[in-house]
């Protein structure tokens, strides 16, 4: 892989970690176990995406074909996705976690990048992730895009649970308005 998309994922990683010494303590958080699946979901989803040795044998089968042109959409991919990831990290500020619960002093926020989706931190990351797979060209990369978006289909169920018991009627009317992951479509 390109060092340059290596680069922008650690930026990306250190940006998050700084990012999250200054979200609020929580007041309810997922059980255990769920949260240990999606640790598990993302750890072999990244992993396939960035370890060549997860990527042996058929899942080291190039998809995509090697050209200029596939390697400038991998990184324009990439870098917007991750650029929209970031926006919208920062937009939700102190309400983020990187499990799911409701802060202290929780809001709603409908506006930004979530007046384009409910979930922009999974559909900026799974772009990045797409534009890193296509850049890679390879069946595991794609496979790792692949179940990242399972699993953020996943966590996305349950924090949509959360939210509806948090806000109600105001969370019930902007699902009503505003797609999930996609927009207009998911």
């Amino acid at each position: 892989m390109p060092s340059a998309l290596n680069a922008a994922w650690i930026a990306i990683g250190l940006v998050w970690a700084i990012a999250a010494l200054a979200a609020k303590p929580a007041v309810r958080v997922e059980p255990r176990e769920t949260r240990i699946g999606h640790l598990v979901t993302f750890v072999v989803a990244f992993g396939l995406l960035f370890s060549t040795a997860l990527r042996s044998g058929p899942l080291g089968w190039r998809l995509v074909a090697s050209s200029p042109a596939t390697a400038i959409a991998g990184f324009v991919l990439t870098f917007a996705g991750l650029g929209f990831a970031v926006w919208a990290r920062f937009y939700l500020g102190g309400n983020w976690s990187s499990v799911v619960a409701i802060k202290q002093q929780h809001t709603l926020v409908h506006t930004g990048p979530y007046s384009l989706v409910r979930h922009p931190i999974y559909t900026g990351l799974l772009l990045a992730m797409l534009g890193t797979a296509l850049a890679t060209g390879e069946l595991g990369c794609f496979l790792g895009v692949f179940l990242a978006f399972a699993g953020w289909q996943a966590k996305a169920r349950l924090e949509e649970h959360f939210l509806l018991a948090q806000f109600g009627e105001a969370y019930r009317s902007y699902c009503a308005h505003v797609k999930g992951m996609i927009p207009f479509v998911l």
